[in-house]
């Protein structure tokens, strides 16, 4: 059976949003971006309205969701979910990437939240990947998890489940 429903997730400079841009064309599902919905500019004041636009984005039949967001979504979107795919890479390429993603037009990402972002990145697998795991239990625990390690374990999965 082909998933139709689709959470990424992983530490932040893995290529969630890449990777789930490029299986949601494949699969002809819309994409979310989770970063999308929550800029920079918000506060926490926000995340009712926050969690009101990520329900809405989420009702439909497909869609393939990229973002961590453990604390405010995942009891959300891990239910209706059909297959989590877990991104992983090494925590200095995410830095890297980081890093790399300022220099890219159009980005909500600033200098000035970078130190943020570095942190985020160096407390992930200490901070917040147990938080996630936590959440996928209570709330996923009969949602596949999948783990990819590289680029080309990704795009053979978009091939299987694209063909």
């Amino acid at each position: 059976m082909r998933p139709r429903r689709i959470v990424i997730l992983g530490v932040a400079g893995t290529g969630k949003t890449t990777f789930s841009r490029q299986l949601a064309g494949r699969i002809g599902a819309p994409h979310v971006c989770l970063d999308a919905i929550w800029p920079p500019s918000l506060k926490p004041a926000d995340v009712p309205t926050f969690r009101e636009l990520v329900k809405e984005v989420h009702a439909g039949d497909t869609w393939v969701s990229d973002g961590n967001f453990a604390a405010t979504t995942v009891d959300l979107r891990l239910p209706r979910a059909d297959l989590v795919l877990w991104l992983e890479r090494p925590t200095w390429l995410c830095a890297l990437n980081a890093v790399r993603r300022l220099a890219e037009s159009g980005q909500a990402h600033t200098w000035r939240g970078l130190p943020d972002a570095l942190r985020f990145i160096s407390r992930f697998d200490r901070v917040n990947r147990p938080r996630i795991m936590a959440a996928l239990a209570e709330h996923g625990p009969r949602v596949p998890v999948r783990h990819f390690g590289s680029r080309a374990e990704e795009a053979a999965f978009i091939a299987e489940v694209g063909g």
